[in-house]
């Protein structure tokens, strides 16, 4: 091992534990503190969140924690994911194949879309069918329920979404950055959601300020293949202006 890749690894490994122990680093302090560049921290925050070590945020990195249970996340700030999924059905039309994955955003907009005639809706998630199955035609694609997810996985799952050409994909997010694009904790949910969102005809996300400018570990897709972002009223402008100028459509949610 060289000496450089020495420093590397010690820089990291002290990164990690600072992580631990606080939560969230700050890229300023950690280049002022090891005496290197902002660039080479922001390099080691990268190889770390591609290693599943931090979630990347805007000018450092946070810790990540125990991927809550989707029931969980479901229940979490209603008020805030009505409102993002009152202003994506708007461009839920009759007529339309909508995909939407397991997210407890998407299940938010599956509750706002039940009265829209002629609506199929596409889902990988048994509770998202479940609201769903009593106004609109639903197609639950099976496999594998992954209990953290709160969706199908794996090879079946992959296969059913193969078949389908979607007009929408609603795309569930747990990061939405510039660089690292729409990303995801888990690879087999990024993997599938991958799949499904490059058959569809165009792709939607909603993201609250939380996930504005961070990322998971695992890559979806970059914002560019993304036409529409559905944002909070107070979404940072900073960040949602470069977003806009990759092409991607910004929709900023009113008050549920």
């Amino acid at each position: 091992m060289s000496g450089s890749d020495f420093l590397l690894q010690e820089r990291q490994a002290r990164i990690a534990e600072k992580l631990a122990a606080s939560g969230k680093v700050l890229a300023g302090e950690l280049a002022v503190e090891f005496s290197v560049s902002e660039d080479t921290i922001r390099r080691d925050l990268r190889e770390m969140a591609a290693a599943g070590l931090c979630r990347r945020v805007y000018g450092g990195a946070l810790a990540i924690p125990p991927t809550a249970p989707f029931a969980e996340r479901a229940a979490d700030q209603p008020e805030r994911k009505r409102a993002l999924a009152l202003a994506a059905a708007r461009f839920i039309a009759p007529g339309m194949l909508v995909f939407l994955d397991a997210s407890s955003a998407n299940l938010a907009i599956a509750r706002e879309i039940l009265g829209i005639p002629g609506v199929t809706v596409v889902t990988n998630a048994p509770t998202i069918a479940s609201v769903l199955m009593e106004g609109v035609d639903v197609i639950l694609i099976g496999g594998s329920i992954d209990r953290r997810v709160g969706g199908a996985l794996g090879s079946r799952a992959l296969a059913d979404a193969e078949r389908l050409r979607p007009d929408l994909c609603l795309l569930g997010a747990c990061g939405v950055d510039v660089e690292a694009g729409i990303t995801a904790f888990h690879l087999e949910d990024a993997e599938f959601k991958r799949t499904i969102a490059r058959r569809s005809r165009s792709v939607m996300t909603t993201a609250m300020n939380e996930k504005l400018g961070t990322a998971a570990p695992h890559d979806v897709i970059a914002l560019s293949e993304c036409g529409r972002l559905v944002v909070e009223a107070d979404a940072d402008e900073a960040i949602i202006e470069t977003i806009a100028a990759l092409g991607v459509d910004i929709i900023k949610a009113g008050k549920a």
